[in-house]
């Protein structure tokens, strides 16, 4: 079911999907991939990246910190989400996701109505090399495939990095709450 929020009339795109491999900005080969669900070696592999994370770039209150916490984030999340994952030399370095804003599971996958949500994180070492662009890129892409059509996100009002990045690929701002900028993307079709 249809939010409040507010997306653009137009519809952005397309986008490339996973999957892929760039050099970023260090030359190094960076691989996107559109993992089809969190395989207990993907779970880990991400796991592991997200305890290397700094926990001064958390937003929002996520990632958790802790292994068995973010873990159990992402156990949460990860059946009905779409996730995609930057790889460096076989480790995941960047992980970007949409979580569907609904209370009916059952209606993920069947309602093109639903709202989605955005969340990206990479790790401090690889920032500033391109790979958050092509990150997002990609996962707007495959969300593309899949028949989504909007998506939202948070970010705080400070982070113009982050603002930035969003407003190259098509996103809009659509409001604010005290320390947090709302936007949002409607997808096109292809």
């Amino acid at each position: 079911m249809a939010g409040s929020r507010q997306y653009p009339d137009e519809p952005s795109g397309p986008f490339p999907a996973p999957p892929t491999t760039i050099e970023d900005r260090e030359g190094r080969s960076i691989e996107i991939q559109a993992p089809s669900a969190f395989t207990d070696e993907t779970l880990g592999d991400v796991v592991e990246m997200y305890t290397e994370f700094d926990p001064t770039d958390r937003a929002q209150g996520i990632p958790p910190t802790g292994e068995e916490r973010i873990r159990n984030w992402l156990e949460t999340i990860g059946d009905d989400s779409i996730n995609v994952v930057a790889r460096h030399d076989g480790d995941v370095v960047a992980h970007a996701m949409l979580v569907p804003d609904t209370d009916d599971p059952s209606a993920i996958g069947h309602d093109a109505d639903i709202e989605w949500e955005l969340a990206i994180f990479v790790l401090q070492a690889y920032q500033q090399a391109g790979i958050g662009t092509t990150l997002l890129e990609n996962l707007l892409g495959h969300a593309a495939e899949l028949g989504i059509r909007r998506v939202w996100l948070t970010v705080e009002r400070w982070n113009n990095p982050a603002i930035a990045l969003y407003e190259r690929v098509g996103f809009e701002s659509t409001g604010t709450e005290s320390f947090e900028q709302e936007m949002a993307i409607r997808l096109g079709t292809g």
